[in-house]
């Protein structure tokens, strides 16, 4: 099972967000993509989930086309989309949140046993189900995104800047429940980020956008290892 990226171009009016992006992930791999402000990172993901429609090019996940069909498909089709800034409705509680994750599976007992699951991986969620989702902090938000998004059981996870505005300390909780998403589920993941060096360091893959381009691409310890990509992304 693999997600295969090909020549994928998206044209914003006479804009060329992206410009024949390619990349392959296999199962279980999680990939960072990194690039500076206006690279086309968030593009990319809401190409890839249905959101923006593309130029040209392909994207296929398990022999399913990713550039037809609705993001609702997608999502039946085991491909969930947690998009930038910690995407949750304030107004509803932990567990309907994670309910609304699971709204389209018709077995409520699946959907108990998943929202178990997540309260494992995020206990803390556990501890607050009843609450309104707009009292958690910034961390346990981005905690419930990803949860709600786990109820719907994907193979595929696209995480758009989890890291976004939190705390060090929480950032590197989050990564390393991202990674572990990967080893324990068995879970692909396509994680963009500003923290290029945070998400490099959990990546199996890396995929440097500069301008809509893959300005390099390769494992992620080649990256980190690049003097210019440390030079020119990494900060150091």
């Amino acid at each position: 099972m693999t997600l295969t990226v090909s020549q994928l171009t998206v044209h914003h009016g006479a804009i060329r967000a992206l410009n024949e992006v390619s990349f392959t992930l296999a199962k279980g791999e999680l990939g960072a993509i990194i690039g500076a402000n206006g690279a086309g990172k968030t593009t990319l993901l809401r190409t890839l989930s249905g959101l923006v429609k593309p130029t040209h090019g392909s994207a296929t996940w398990n022999a399913h086309n990713l550039l037809k069909g609705k993001p609702e498909h997608l999502v039946r089709n085991g491909i969930s989309h947690v998009s930038e800034g910690k995407a949750v409705i304030p107004e509803l509680t932990v567990a309907e949140n994670l309910e609304l994750g699971a709204i389209w599976r018709r077995n409520k007992k699946e959907s108990s046993v998943s929202q178990s699951e997540i309260i494992e991986i995020f206990p803390r969620l556990g501890e607050r189900l009843s609450q309104r989702a707009d009292t958690l902090s910034g961390g346990e938000r981005q905690m419930l995104a990803i949860g709600r998004a786990l109820m719907s059981k994907p193979e595929l996870l696209l995480l758009d800047e989890p890291s976004l505005g939190l705390a060090p300390l929480v950032v590197e909780q989050i990564f390393q429940t991202i990674r572990n998403l990967t080893t324990s589920m068995g879970l692909t993941v396509i994680l963009v980020e500003q923290n290029a060096m945070g998400a490099l360091k959990i990546a199996n893959t890396g995929v440097v956008l500069n301008l809509g381009n893959v300005a390099i691409s390769g494992s992620a310890p080649s990256l980190i290892a690049d003097p210019l990509v440390r030079a020119a992304y990494l900060g150091y």
